[in-house]
């Protein structure tokens, strides 16, 4: 058996997967628990007296961050009071046990809990959204309102901020993401280690650099009480793609995930580049990009009975939620009243109008918005608190692929969509052409 790499004299017990070092238990406790508080203190995340929420979600990620923020609290002496901050979503089977968990944690650290659920602050359950929705888009709901139930309940605690478990290889799943989907405006803002300082709630996430099987064995070690199931409904996630890659990645060189995360932090915007503006929903006044906040879009789509309203691309959702509402929508002088009664009528059936699966629609997997946070089980995802929406307005050129043999309704379906963003198709070609304003092939 090798001799610790720290020189302290013990036999080896375990191999560090983020250094690669042979270490004792001992040095192994200590060189986490000293890389997280240099991480802590390095980026200044706290100053003496803040009202601190630890969202709380029962898994290992979350468990872990408790444990380590109230033992650095008392050990360097931050000053920092802690409250545990959890979020019911309504997922029989999967939170309510989790939640046990939490409560368990609440006694075991001797820290107050605060738990917000989605039946009080939406009217509706992660049970009975996806009864509604399926389990394609589930993600999507999941993800805006437990990002907005997190900061409503931070709100009514009064805190001065919140701390998540987001660890080193969430935050390089996240980057990894954003570049795929071409998002420049999270991919800006997406490895801070701190975010929404511009908004209501800073958020920090002390586990940034730190690897999620470190995480995994000091809880296991620690012999810490945590709920390892995951999400029922989260497997068919995009981000689990991503996680996949990132796990290929770290196999072959394990530095992969922090070369990731520095790589993220070094990329900037070109000047010029249009990026969204922050404001606040005109309904909630909630932090948003839009006039409506993603949250409020998908509410009312749930409420109305049109669940896949909010699915999608917040440009094509606009003049239908308009349509929904009563309100006027502009005409252009060549759209007639027959295309505005077509219009209408995509719009009632419910969401904006997609291309058939044939076509690669550029809008990617809208499973997940931007960060999904904590406890979806395995790899713990990412939350951000400026609620920047899924997207802004897109260009009218939106290119897409297909077998030639599937093109024969291309000019049928250009137009529909077409109409229903009130504008009028100028030139539709039928076959292996383009639509003038809309399609390239």
């Amino acid at each position: 058996m090798l001799p610790c790499a720290k020189n302290c004299g013990n036999k080896a017990s375990m191999k560090r997967p983020k250094t690669g070092e042979a270490v004792c238990q001992n040095c192994f406790y200590a060189a986490f628990e000293d890389e997280v508080h240099d991480t802590i203190v390095k980026n200044n995340l706290f100053k003496p007296g803040d009202y601190v929420a630890v969202a709380a979600s029962g898994g290992k990620d979350s468990t872990v961050l408790a444990y380590i923020m109230k033992l650095l609290n008392e050990r360097h002496n931050y000053g920092l009071k802690l409250i545990l901050l959890s979020v019911d979503e309504g997922i029989t089977g999967y939170r309510d046990d989790s939640l046990e968990t939490v409560k368990r944690n609440e006694i075991q650290y001797n820290i107050p809990l605060k738990i917000c659920s989605y039946k009080e602050l939406y009217g509706w359950t992660m049970d009975e959204i996806v009864r509604e929705v399926g389990r394609k888009n589930n993600c999507t709901f999941c993800g805006v309102f437990r990002r907005q139930a997190l900061d409503r309940g931070a709100m009514l605690l009064e805190v001065d901020k919140i701390v998540t478990g987001h660890n080193a290889d969430d935050v390089a799943e996240t980057i990894l993401m954003n570049l795929l989907r071409g998002d420049v405006a999270r991919l800006q803002r997406c490895s801070n280690i701190t975010t929404g300082t511009e908004g209501a709630l800073p958020r920090c996430k002390p586990f940034k650099y730190t690897y999620e099987k470190e995480i995994v064995m000091y809880a296991y070690y620690k012999k810490l009480d945590y709920f390892s199931t995951e999400c029922i409904y989260s497997p068919n996630a995009y981000r689990g793609h991503v996680r996949t890659l990132i796990k290929d990645l770290e196999r072959i060189k394990p530095s992969s995930i922090v070369d990731i995360i520095h790589s993220g932090e070094a990329l900037s915007i070109r000047e010029g580049v249009k990026m969204p503006t922050q404001g606040v929903c005109k309904r909630c006044k909630y932090i948003s990009s839009q006039d409506l906040c993603k949250a409020c879009v998908l509410l009312e789509g749930l409420n109305k009975g049109l669940p896949k309203l909010g699915i999608g691309k917040s440009s094509k959702v606009k003049e239908q939620l308009a349509i929904i509402n009563g309100d006027s929508i502009k005409q252009s002088k060549r759209q007639s009243k027959k295309s505005l009664a077509k219009a209408r009528l995509v719009a009632d059936k419910s969401a904006p109008p997609d291309l058939p699966e044939i076509y690669n629609e550029r809008d990617g997997d809208d499973g997940e918005e931007e960060f999904d946070f904590f406890g979806c089980g395995g790899g713990t995802d990412l939350l951000q608190s400026l609620n920047m929406d899924d997207d802004e307005e897109e260009d009218d050129d939106i290119r897409h692929t297909g077998d030639p043999g599937d093109i024969e309704n291309l000019g049928q379906l250009a137009g529909r969509l077409l109409m229903a963003r009130n504008k009028a198709p100028t030139e539709v070609f039928m076959g292996w052409k383009k639509v003038k304003g809309f399609f390239h092939f």
